[in-house]
C-alpha cells in the first residue's frame, strides 16, 4: 500500500508540474514586448501543456493594458512592475473572470502601491507558492484516495478517474466561488 501511494504521489507531482517565478529571477530593468513574452515562457514553460503553447501573447498584453489590468508601457517598454502584475493575472485568469481579475488589481495599480510596495507582496506570495503546492499535492492525493475507495481502480479505471475528475472539479468550484465571494467583499470596502 505504501508503495503504491508513493507511486501515486509520483504521478501526481508530475502532472501538476508548476513553475515559479522566483522574485530574484524578476528583472529590474525595461524590456520590449517580445522580451516581456519570451521572459514568460521562458520562465514558466512547464506550466504549458503543448510545446508549443504561448504563456502570454502580444495580444494578450494589448487585452489586459486596454482593460486596464496592467498600465500601460512607457516608451513601449515594460517594467518589473508589469511582469509582477502579469504574473498574477497568469494564475488567475483561468481561475475567475476578467472583471472580477480587474477588481483584484484595482489596489495593486493604485497610486499608493509603488514598485518596491508591489515587489514586497510579490515577494510574500511567492514565499506562500511552494508551501501551498504541498498543501494542494495533498488535497489532489486524499481526493485520488477517496475515488479509490468508492470505485477501486482494480474493478474499473475508467469510473475510478471519472470520479476522481469530478471530485478535484468539486474542489476547483468551491474554491472559485470562495475567490469570487472575495473578490467582492473587497470591492464593496472599496
Amino acid at each position: 500500500m505504501d508503495e503504491e501511494l508513493q507511486e501515486l504521489k509520483k504521478e501526481i507531482r508530475e502532472k501538476l508540474k508548476l513553475d515559479f517565478v522566483a522574485p530574484e529571477d524578476i528583472p529590474d530593468m525595461d524590456m520590449y514586448m517580445e522580451q516581456l513574452t519570451m521572459f514568460m515562457d521562458e520562465n514558466l514553460k512547464g506550466s504549458m501543456i503543448e510545446e508549443d503553447d504561448k504563456i502570454l501573447t502580444k495580444a494578450m498584453i494589448n487585452n489586459y493594458t486596454k482593460n486596464k489590468l496592467l498600465p500601460p508601457p512607457v516608451n513601449k517598454k515594460y517594467n518589473r512592475r508589469h511582469l509582477i502584475l502579469l504574473i498574477y493575472i497568469y494564475y488567475m485568469k483561468n481561475v475567475i473572470s476578467i472583471g472580477d481579475i480587474k477588481k483584484l488589481m484595482k489596489p495593486l495599480l493604485d497610486e499608493d502601491m509603488d514598485d518596491d510596495k508591489l515587489f514586497d507582496l510579490y515577494k510574500k506570495t511567492f514565499e506562500m507558492e511552494k508551501p501551498q503546492y504541498f498543501n494542494i499535492e495533498s488535497g489532489v492525493m486524499k481526493a485520488a484516495q477517496i475515488a479509490d475507495k468508492k470505485i477501486p481502480k482494480e474493478s474499473d479505471e475508467n469510473l475510478n478517474k471519472l470520479i476522481f475528475i469530478f471530485l478535484l472539479g468539486y474542489d476547483i468550484f468551491s474554491k472559485k466561488r470562495l475567490i469570487e465571494k472575495l473578490i467582492d467583499e473587497l470591492d464593496r470596502k472599496e
